[in-house]
Parts: structure tokens; sequence; C-alpha cells
């Protein structure tokens, strides 16, 4: 069995099988022998799932999925192996991380490698994110079903040779795949950020110093508009604008805008395909996460805020921004990053940022 094969098992049985890694050998032999075992693992590493109340009921009360049907998609097709219920679908590169997909494509796992992002998740963020989407309904940050965490020591862990910690979160491009079989839609999609800050991959040496797959992962440009009715317009500014106060009450920064783009000529098979089995809420009404219709009916739009656990009163944050403070200083005067600019700064940035891609067509 391969890495990934054996991350996927380990996230899948923290998931579909807690009391699993809860249940303790009936003699000492078998207790050792397990403990060496969970010690010397470097890829299978015992994860425990954190605070799974609190995410358990904002699952059942406020999205309406119920634990049944959350634990069913990390459940492998019968005479499938455990780790067959995921799918690495992104990079597994020097860092550790990885990205996979549930089979029926209704959820994503992602890692958290750095200790920056999910100690502030936990201890800072956890408890008003679950607050915040229990009373906002129509919150464009992302959906976490779960926080992963290792439990004890290991050779995997203390080596980084697989993640300690991982978030399940919404997949906003579900349905794309069956859509692609079908040959009925055209998706694209944009991880949108304020462009205007100093990115030393693109901005030293006119980018010469950087590969083209290194300028490939920064933030994507949107060349066009999401042509909204006025109403449309205005839930997508109020909701951005909540949901960004609480970032900024909690000093996130670098948080991106994932938008999605389905160009369709039967907008009802979009809606039906997004929501059907996922329990939206409130499906009388389309939201961004399952999709809104452009006012011109030409698209169909979804969108989300992801990657939000940059907090600038961490450890790693705080010692790049003194970095860049010095750069600017000693070599060049370039500004700040989006990883070290003052939350409400940046705040204010991705703000103008998405409200200069709207356009409102008046009835």
């Amino acid at each position: 069995m391969g890495r990934q094969q054996k991350i996927a098992r380990s996230i899948v049985r923290a998931i579909a099988e807690p009391s699993a890694n809860q249940k303790r050998p009936g003699n000492a032999l078998a207790v050792i022998l397990a403990l060496l075992s969970a010690f010397f693992s470097l890829y299978q590493l015992v994860l425990r799932r954190i605070s799974p109340e609190d995410f358990s009921n904002v699952r059942r009360r406020h999205w309406n999925v119920s634990d049944d049907d959350y634990i069913k998609s990390f459940q492998p097709r019968e005479g499938r192996q455990r780790e067959e219920a995921l799918k690495a679908v992104g990079d597994m590169g020097f860092s550790g991380s990885t990205f996979y997909s549930t089979a029926d494509q209704k959820r994503l796992v992602k890692s958290v490698p750095r200790h920056s992002e999910h100690s502030y998740f936990r201890e800072d963020l956890l408890d008003p994110y679950v607050q915040h989407m229990a009373t906002h309904p129509r919150s464009l940050l992302v959906r976490i079903y779960d926080f992963l965490a290792v439990s004890g020591p290991s050779l995997g862990r203390l080596f980084r040779c697989a993640p300690s910690h991982h978030i399940v979160m919404d997949n906003i491009l579900y349905g794309q795949e069956e859509a692609k079989k079908r040959g009925e839609l055209e998706w694209e999609h944009w991880d949108l950020k304020p462009t205007s800050y100093f990115y030393p991959e693109r901005d030293i040496a006119g980018g010469a110093l950087a590969s083209e797959a290194t300028k490939s992962r920064l933030a994507d440009e949107f060349h066009d508009k999401i042509v909204l009715r006025r109403e449309q317009a205005e839930d997508f500014f109020a909701s951005l604008d909540a949901d960004t106060q609480l970032l900024a009450e909690h000093n996130a920064v670098d948080y991106s805008l994932f938008l999605v783009r389905i160009r369709t000529a039967q907008p009802a098979a979009v809606f039906s395909g997004s929501s059907g089995s996922q329990s939206v809420s409130d499906s009388s009404s389309p939201t961004w996460r399952t999709g809104v219709m452009s006012a011109d009916g030409k698209h169909v739009f979804r969108a989300s805020i992801l990657d939000f656990f940059w907090a600038k009163h961490k450890i790693q944050p705080r010692l790049m921004t003194l970095l860049i403070r010095l750069w600017n200083v000693l070599v060049s005067k370039h500004g700040h990053m989006s990883i070290t600019t003052t939350p409400d700064e940046y705040r204010g940035r991705f703000l103008k940022m998405c409200r200069s891609i709207v356009e409102i067509r008046e009835d």
C-alpha cells in the first residue's frame, strides 16, 4: 500500500470508524504491540476528531446533513478497501500536503500541515466559526464538516512523513464530473485574491527567478464580470461583509474567493445536480454554494471563501512580517505581501476586489 493510500485509510478510519481508534486491546502484550505499531507508523497515523459534537450539531441542525449521510461519503463501495473511499486529487509535495475527494464527490479532505495554521483554527477560530455558521445560513465561508488531528506520538508525525491535521470541507465543484460525462456543461473556476500585493515570485526580477510552475500557484485573475440583479448583488456583498468581519476580528489574512462559473442553457439541471442529496438548508432559494443564476441567464455561479487559517499573531506569520519589513528597508521597497499586511487592510482590498468583478443589472 502506497503513501497516499495509507494516509487515506487513516482519514477514513477516523471518520467512519471512530470507535476503532479508541478501542484498547484486551491484554498487556496486545496493548504494547498496538502502541509500538502506532509509534513506528510513518504514514498511517492514528487520527481523532476535534470537537466532534460541535461539528455534528452544525451539520445536523443548520446544514441538514445527517450523520448517516455524512459518514456514507467515507464508506467504500462493497468489496473495496477502506482507503478507496478517498481519491487523491492534489499535490503530494515535500511539505506533506494532501488533498482528497470522497468517492461521491460531495466533500474534500485537505491537510493543514503548518503548526501556525492548525493551532490557530483549533485555539482561536473553531468556536467563533461554528457559531458564525450557525447564525449565518448563507455564509460564503467554506463549510467545514470535521477537523482531524493526530493522536499520540509517532515517527511519521515527528519526521512529518504524513500530515498531522486535516479538515473535511464542502466541495462546491460537486457535479462537475457527472456533467463532463454527460457533455452538458462547461465549468471554469478561479482562486481569487487581491493581486496588488507584493508577490516575490512575480515581482522580483520580473519573475525571471521563479519557475512557471511556481508562478502558476499564485492567485488567479478573473477578467470578466458576474452579472447580477441588485437583490443578488446585495445578498452577495452582505455575506462577504459579515464573513470577512469575522475573519478580521480574529486576525486572519490571505484568504481567497473560490469562484466557479458554469455555462449552461439548462439551469434547472445545475441546481438539481448540485443540491440534490447534499441537503441544502434553504433549497427553495439557491445559494452561492449550490448555484446562483446570473442576471443575463448565461451562467450559474458558485462561490466560497477558502484558506482562512493564516493569522497575523502566530509565530510563523510574525516572522514573515519581520522579514518583509527588513526587505523593504534594506533591499527594495515593495510594500506588504498578502500574508504580512494587517487584517483590516487585507479585508478592505479583498472586498474591493469582490465588488470589482460584479456588474449589477437593474430589472
